[in-house]
């Protein structure tokens, strides 16, 4: 018999990879609607949330029910959201973008489940303005054993120490905008969202995620107040943007770094 670390060695990896990241995607999708309702994320099965009648298990197969149901609930007909593919999608490619940069190890895994959690966040966030604790306070603890698998001792006191920092920086954030605008600007979510984020990437990697993510939520701030009329002051959902903050150094913070660290460092 083959042993399993030599299959997931072989061109099969590819493909369980992104097998993974579509099933884990769907699981997402009903995290993302649930979780901000309070409901459980394992009972009662999904269900059309127009008629009611539970999806088949034949009906659930990522991608491929939605391709053949041409977008549309087999029992009433009522088209159902493109966004529930597209997770499916994006977490599918992320997990083959993490599988081949890195490989069969026990660090992909992590990053997987970390990039599936800022996905899952990012998106209640542009739904409900709301980062829930289910996510975030687990994920520091979660991001911290990583750091102890992967690094050690030292590995886990500086996840803890990003992890702190990001949400002491938060904090500080907060209560100046808090000073200047005398209405609460960031919620605690955030910080939870930026102390989870320290603990998974380091303070470096963090520090690009806030400014890629701050500098999105700028770029679409400023879009909206051209194009629209939208006043200044318009909430913008903060925990989106440092999602794909987040992602982006997930997948592509060891370029960006190396990349920085030549041209304005080694010099």
């Amino acid at each position: 018999m083959i042993p399993l670390h030599e299959y997931l060695e072989g061109p099969l990896w590819p493909l369980f990879a992104v097998l993974l990241g579509l099933i884990v995607g769907s699981f997402a999708n009903v995290c993302i609607h649930r979780l901000p309702l309070g409901s459980s994320i394992v009972r009662p099965p999904s269900a059309c949330p127009r008629c009611g009648t539970p999806i088949r298990a034949y009906d659930n197969i990522p991608l491929v029910s939605y391709a053949l149901l041409r977008g549309r609930c087999r029992s009433c007909s009522s088209p159902i959201s493109p966004r529930y593919p597209a997770v499916e999608t994006a977490n599918g490619l992320a997990y083959l973008w993490l599988a081949l940069s890195l490989g069969p190890t026990p660090r992909t895994a992590f990053s997987m489940a970390f990039f599936t959690a800022l996905l899952v966040l990012g998106l209640i966030d542009l739904d409900h303005q709301i980062l829930p604790d289910a996510i975030t306070l687990p994920g520091i603890g979660f991001g911290v054993l990583a750091a102890l698998a992967l690094a050690g001792w030292r590995g886990a006191v500086a996840s803890l120490a990003a992890a702190a920092g990001g949400f002491l920086v938060m904090w500080a954030v907060a209560s100046v905008a808090r000073w200047h605008y005398g209405e609460e600007a960031l919620g605690m979510g955030d910080w939870k969202m930026t102390a989870m984020m320290g603990a998974f990437l380091g303070w470096q990697k963090l520090l690009l995620a806030m400014l890629l993510g701050t500098a999105a939520g700028s770029l679409v701030g400023g879009a909206l107040m051209l194009l629209r009329g939208v006043g200044g002051r318009h909430r913008l959902p903060l925990g989106t943007f440092l999602a794909l903050g987040g992602m982006a150094a997930l997948v592509a913070g060891e370029p960006i770094l190396a990349w920085y660290r030549e041209r304005f460092i080694d010099f």
